[in-house]
């Protein structure tokens, strides 16, 4: 039976290139667990009409020289606002005060300083005693009507007993499991896939996906992670998520979204995201978007500018999770060699 393109996607982007776990138990892991998300998710972004997007993205890396955001997330969000805006979106990206300086000098160099509004998410202090509403309120009245919410490697907050009780299929014993692996100081935190707790280095930005589905009509929300800790990983049971992960029990995000996409990195979910939107509209993303020379370049301005760190380095570099530049770029140059192949996908 042949694949279809979005089975293709699927395959290219979600290899598990860093070892992290995601298909640890061949029948039950963080690949299978939602495999017709990416149609879904590309369908709904194509189906809406006049689509309103924010991508919120920022990842905190607390050992890096100096602490600041890392590489998987911000270039990926650039990729998404450099594609969907030729393809009629209206785009929005927002970051924490770390990343501000990397994405707008991103966006500079892409040409879309204009086009394509940076909102700054508000501190874990500044927000402190805000509500959802409050959050929200805050976050719309900068970024505008929205549509869609796009989660890319944004870490959210670790399962609590009740948001383990609240999931599918939970059980009394899964919840006794849960309390003694993972001690009470680390319910609700932000953690790094080391363990490390970031939540006051973070947005509280998880407020606006649970405001999302409050909204008349509800806005759509996307997540794309690689790791299990990250807003979107919820919609994916705790006991899937520590079987598979290293420290899972303790990193696995509680927050869900409607739809999830899990890469074996995460700005190679949102170029598969954007791959997919392009193939829905009959249309291949330009030749700019799949050249690695030109990706290099934007993610040298990124690091130079902001400084973004690769996290398995600790440090500037010209690489994304640990991948030397060459390895990570060969999912550009794969998918534009295959799309070359498919002539007007639409269906």
């Amino acid at each position: 039976m042949t694949a279809s393109p979005f089975e293709e996607l699927r395959a290219l982007f979600q290899e598990d290139v860093n070892q992290r776990g995601l298909r640890t138990d061949p029948e039950s892991n963080l690949i299978t667990a939602c495999p017709d998300d990416l149609d879904a998710a590309c369908r709904s972004l194509v189906e809406t009409p006049e689509p309103a997007v924010a991508v919120v993205t920022g990842f905190f890396i607390p050992h890096a020289e100096p602490p600041c955001g890392e590489t998987d997330g911000p270039l990926g969000a650039l990729f998404l606002a450099r594609a969907l805006v030729p393809l009629g979106f209206k785009m929005v990206l927002a970051t924490d005060a770390f990343c501000e300086r990397a994405l707008a000098a991103g966006l500079a160099a892409a040409g879309l300083r204009k086009a394509v509004p940076l909102v700054v998410l508000p501190s874990f202090f500044q927000a402190g005693s805000w509500s959802v509403t409050d959050y929200w309120q805050d976050f719309v009245s900068r970024a505008g009507r929205l549509t869609h919410l796009i989660a890319l490697e944004r870490v959210g907050p670790s399962h609590t007993p009740e948001s383990l009780r609240a999931q599918p299929g939970a059980t009394d014993a899964l919840a006794e499991q849960f309390q003694t692996e993972v001690p009470p100081e680390h319910h609700d935190r932000c953690h790094t896939m080391r363990g490390g707790d970031i939540t006051t280095s973070m947005s509280p930005v998880h407020r606006l996906f649970e405001a999302a589905r409050q909204q008349e009509p509800p806005v759509v929300t996307v997540g794309i992670g690689d790791g299990g800790n990250e807003i979107g990983m919820g919609k994916i049971p705790w006991e899937v998520i520590r079987r598979n992960i290293p420290r899972g029990q303790l990193v696995a995000c509680r927050v869900a979204t409607d739809f999830l996409i899990v890469a074996g990195v995460s700005n190679w979910g949102a170029y598969g995201l954007a791959a997919g939107v392009a193939l829905l509209k009959g249309r291949h993303l330009d030749e700019d978007l799949l050249d690695p020379e030109r990706e290099r370049e934007l993610l040298r301005i990124m690091v130079e500018r902001g400084p973004l760190v690769d996290p398995v380095l600790g440090q500037p570099a010209l690489s994304v999770d640990g991948l030397p530049f060459e390895r990570y770029a060969e999912i550009l140059t794969r998918w534009r060699d295959r799309q070359a192949t498919l002539g007007n996908y639409s269906s």
